[in-house]
């Protein structure tokens, strides 16, 4: 999307999983990453402390998936589900 080099936030992430009512082993998964790293990734309160790689690779499962991250544009970053075209 045009946010690729977005950074998102632990809470982004917990809210797009809670979004589409997967497990955190279900991101973790089709983020091929390991469920400690989504875990830790989730509890971050800023921009996870994981590698860029393993913070992109799970933004595009989640996106995959059907979620939008909103990027911090003066009303607060957010995590909504993508409108089915």
């Amino acid at each position: 999307g045009s946010y690729d080099f977005m950074s998102i936030t632990g809470p982004q992430i917990a809210a797009a999983r809670t979004l589409l009512r997967i497990s955190a082993q279900t991101v973790a998964d089709a983020a091929s990453v390991g469920l400690a790293t989504v875990r830790r990734a989730e509890a971050s309160e800023g921009v996870p402390k994981i590698t860029a790689a393993n913070l992109n690779a799970i933004r595009r499962a989640l996106e995959v998936a059907g979620v939008e991250f909103i990027p911090e544009n003066g009303g607060g970053a957010g995590v909504r589900l993508r409108k089915e075209t």
